[in-house]
């Protein structure tokens, strides 16, 4: 276990406040896992892979469900902040968790960056002649409010966007399976059949396996986000392990059952992403209004994933500071318990990226060039994750392996399901470096590796060796 916090600067030596219910946990895990890349980057994956798609939502499913446990194991038995950063710095070694960290913060950025534009752009529905600088405005000012409020009022805003989203899925599941079950007519041709019967199951091949395949695995990016809520549970032990184990049937039902509904509705090369799959669901269906109830959904998975990658970012960071891989200023805390220094640094980082951003390009182009940016940083916090659970398994380096005995909140088949994660992950990179469309943000995120990498001997030069922290407080 690691020691308590010896800094005797008031700001310093404050600790997180345990202020995140079961209730806030269980919303938290469910909402992380259903956004924009649902609602409208499904259309890309449907189109790449064809009605196989759904069997790449399983397999990216399982990714995200083994690389949770591995990061639930370590989080239940030592709940620290700064989350997996610290996993990595413990088990890997100083650079592994100062460059999980960085990378984490590094997505959370492009991804707020992504969604603020992509706020905009949904306002433009409504207000179109309005300048996407007020609603970006309005975004940054209810996320940062609760954000910067208490943890406890992350956790009910999230709460809230949460409901909307998981409305929204469930109400089209019903809708597209009435279609099917009573045969409504749709003016097209819904159907069981429409699984196969237009060039196969997997119709692309396995050029566009591998496409969607990376289109997956970036839609469930944040997921993440539940082992950084540990060091802020009011009962880590119970709380995270229960949101951990819905995570197979919110795959199945959010996901699985979604994509399943949607591609035996509407025919797949009738899907062309011009609009969203649950809109053309819910107009078949003879909802006019189908574009609008759906904007406001979208609008809400948006201002979600701001609001948790803000806090994921800002939590992780903060950990980082802690053990001197980030300058110690973000390590400082309000009364309340929040990184206030840190987060206020990264609404301006946001701020000013925007601003810069829109006065360069349209939110549109900014949206889908920056979104492209997180799926390098995903898999790799990902991978990373995976790494330092086989490393405290294994007892690579200098330390001893952990005692499987000893968890509370252990990893099924191990290590085969660690391996099968991590050979997916592999297989990602490979493919974005095999395909075109992708290698930019391959080249992306390799040049930000080596960037923090020459970086990395300036933290160095302010570590105190022997000195580990924790900043939880029972």
């Amino acid at each position: 276990m690691m020691s308590p916090v010896t800094d005797t600067a008031e700001g310093i030596s404050r600790q997180l406040h345990r202020a995140l219910t079961h209730r806030h946990i269980h919303f938290i895990a469910l909402g992380s896992a259903i956004g924009t890349g649902l609602f409208y980057g499904s259309s890309g994956a449907i189109s790449a892979a064809g009605p196989g798609v759904v069997f790449v939502y399983l397999l990216g499913g399982a990714v995200v469900y083994f690389m949770l446990r591995a990061l639930g194991e370590m989080a239940v038995a030592n709940p620290v902040a700064g989350s997996f950063a610290e996993y990595c710095r413990r088990y890997l070694g100083g650079w592994a968790g100062y460059i999980t960290g960085w990378m984490y913060a590094f997505e959370m950025i492009i991804v707020c960056l992504a969604d603020l534009t992509a706020v905009a752009l949904y306002m433009e529905f409504w207000f179109p002649d309005t300048p996407s600088w007020v609603w970006v405005a309005v975004s940054l000012i209810i996320v940062a409010a609760a954000n910067l409020a208490s943890a406890r009022w992350y956790g009910e805003l999230e709460f809230w966007f949460t409901l909307v989203k998981v409305t929204a899925v469930v109400a089209m599941i019903l809708g597209g399976a009435a279609i099917l079950v009573f045969n409504v007519d749709t003016g097209g041709s819904p159907g069981i059949s429409n699984l196969w019967n237009d060039g196969g199951v997997f119709p692309n091949g396995v050029s566009g396996v591998l496409s969607s395949l990376i289109l997956v695995l970036f839609a469930f990016g944040g997921t993440e986000v539940i082992g950084v809520t540990a060091g802020e549970a009011k009962d880590h032990e119970t709380a995270i392990p229960k949101a951990i184990n819905t995570v197979p049937v919110r795959i199945l039902l959010f996901y699985v059952l979604a994509i399943l509904v949607i591609v035996s509705v509407t025919p797949w090369r009738e899907i062309t992403g011009e609009e969203s799959p649950f809109v053309q669901i819910f107009s078949s269906l003879g909802v006019g209004w189908a574009a609008s109830l759906l904007n406001v959904v979208v609008l809400t998975a948006a201002l979600s994933a701001i609001n948790s990658d803000l806090y994921g970012a800002g939590r992780v960071v903060f950990g980082m500071a802690r053990e001197h891989l980030a300058p110690s200023v973000f390590a400082r805390l309000n009364p309340r318990g929040v990184p206030v220094t840190t987060v206020s640094a990264m609404l301006v980082v946001l701020v000013i990226g925007v601003a810069l951003q829109l006065w360069n390009t349209t939110a549109a182009d900014l949206f889908t060039s920056i979104a492209a940016l997180a799926t390098f940083a995903t898999v790799f916090v990902w991978l990373m994750i995976l790494l330092a659970h086989l490393a405290s398994r294994h007892g690579w380096g200098d330390r001893p392996p952990v005692d499987p005995d000893t968890l509370t909140f252990r990893v099924p088949l191990w290590p085969w399901g660690q391996y099968l994660a991590i050979g997916v992950i592999v297989l990602t990179f490979g493919t974005m470096a095999w395909m075109a469309d992708f290698r930019s943000a391959l080249v992306a995120g390799v040049v930000f590796i080596v960037s923090m990498t020459l970086l990395y001997p300036l933290t160095r030069r302010h570590a105190r060796p022997g000195v580990s922290r924790t900043a939880s407080r029972a």
